[in-house]
């Protein structure tokens, strides 16, 4: 069974919300962060990004980095601009993008769920970010980021949620990328038990978007457990911050690829060839697929509509018959010898949100050759992969919308 408890928050002033709240450390480079955070002291980027107040040269993993981001949160809790709550609560997080909605519970996980497996993943995790994440954690004395975890919707707690959500919000305000973020303070004792208790009878959560805070909270809880003479085991850094959304409202957009060559084939002789695993129909003006196991194939102008053939993949398999296994399988590695996604520098990986436009600028501009659409991976094949104790390939999920930083701080 899994831990969920109330916390006390570090989070911003109700006024100063909308300023602090900022993108993911992980979403954006150090001049995208600058230029965001440009004029406005009170981003959060200055904590999670904190390399943007050094000078361009400095290293992003020098030790003033980490410095620096421990000075600005003291410097936000010191102003005013953020405080800690008084007591331990929950913290209900609605985001709506579009149409879309979500509801999730903002709460500590302990890390020893995440060591015993009770909260599961499927992704594998880079050994540098790690320690990236580990130092700054450990420097800045906190988790600024939550880590975003579903788990199998539960009605009673979608009971809860919705009482608790009836009433007047803590935040509520829209980013500039038209996102809106809304927030209300669970502290009544009774609804904290009741959460608790529903949550006591899930054996599992699952990380969704999150991997390398996740085991960065671990390590950094292993660190201090190991430093500890007095551990008890009931310290802040044994416990980890995320965000839960039931399953059902979770949103997975498709994660897709370009690919700058053709391994030195015309394209006619790569069609014939990716054409012996792929029924290929010109003229798809769909351009993104609507069903698994189709992709869509932007290459010199036009778009394509390639289906996976029978026996080209093993359906039994939870891993083999993701569209992210059939496409490196059959098209990126066999044909166009592309072995490790992770560190080969000629293909390069789309989110969904920036549409499939994207992708035919991309080919356009003559930067890449060949550009692949494929239909999400779904939090059902999610939960079988990680139920199965495997591994995702890299780069098989992107969610929207991303939990904003700054909004909640676990402070150690």
């Amino acid at each position: 069974m899994v831990s969920v408890i109330p916390f006390k928050a570090a989070r911003p002033v109700r006024e100063f919300v909308k300023e602090v709240a900022s993108y993911p450390y992980d979403i954006i480079d150090s001049k995208e962060a600058r230029e965001i955070a440009k004029g406005n002291p009170k981003s959060f980027l200055h904590v999670v990004k904190s390399e943007i107040d050094l000078p361009e040269d400095v290293d992003m993993y020098d030790d003033r980095v980490y410095e620096k981001a421990k000075e600005n949160l003291s410097d936000f809790m010191g102003k005013g601009i953020m405080f800690q709550d008084k007591e331990p609560c929950f913290y209900i997080y609605r985001q709506k993008m579009g149409d879309h909605e979500q509801y999730g519970i903002t709460a500590c996980i302990s890390v020893e769920d995440y060591e015993s497996g009770h909260v599961k993943k499927h992704e594998l995790t880079r050994a540098d970010k790690e320690a990236d994440r580990m130092k700054h954690m450990d420097v800045i004395n906190a988790q600024p980021g939550p880590i975003l975890m579903t788990y199998k919707a539960e009605k009673s707690i979608d009971r809860v949620v919705e009482k608790v959500v009836e009433n007047e919000p803590e935040y509520d305000f829209t980013a500039e990328d038209g996102i809106s973020h809304t927030v209300w303070v669970v502290a009544d004792g009774a609804i904290i038990k009741r959460i608790e208790e529903t949550f006591s009878g899930i054996e599992s959560v699952y990380i969704a978007d999150g991997h390398h805070r996740t085991a960065s909270a671990a390590r950094v809880a292993k660190k201090r457990r190991e430093e500890n003479a007095d551990h008890k085991g009931n310290e802040e850094y044994n416990y980890m911050l995320a965000v839960l959304f039931p399953d059902n409202q979770v949103k997975i957009l498709d994660y897709n690829r370009a690919v700058a060559d053709l391994d030195g084939m015309t394209e006619e002789e790569f069609i014939e060839k990716i054409s012996e695993k792929f029924a290929v129909t010109p003229g798809f003006t769909d351009r993104s697929p609507r069903e698994i196991h189709v992709f869509g194939m932007y290459l010199k102008g036009k778009w394509y509509k390639i289906s996976a053939k029978e026996g080209t993949f093993d359906e039994g398999d939870v891993v083999d018959s993701l569209d992210v296994s059939i496409l490196q399988k059959n098209i990126l590695s066999s044909v166009l010898g592309i072995g490790d996604i992770r560190t080969d520098k000629r293909i390069t990986f789309i989110g969904g949100i920036r549409g499939m436009n994207e992708l035919e600028r991309l080919v356009d501009s003559g930067e890449y050759a060949v550009a692949f659409s494929l239909f999400p991976t779904t939090v059902k094949q999610l939960m079988n992969v990680s139920d199965a104790g495997k591994i995702m390939p890299p780069k098989s999920t992107w969610f929207e919308p991303k939990l904003r930083s700054g909004i909640f701080v676990h402070l150690f």
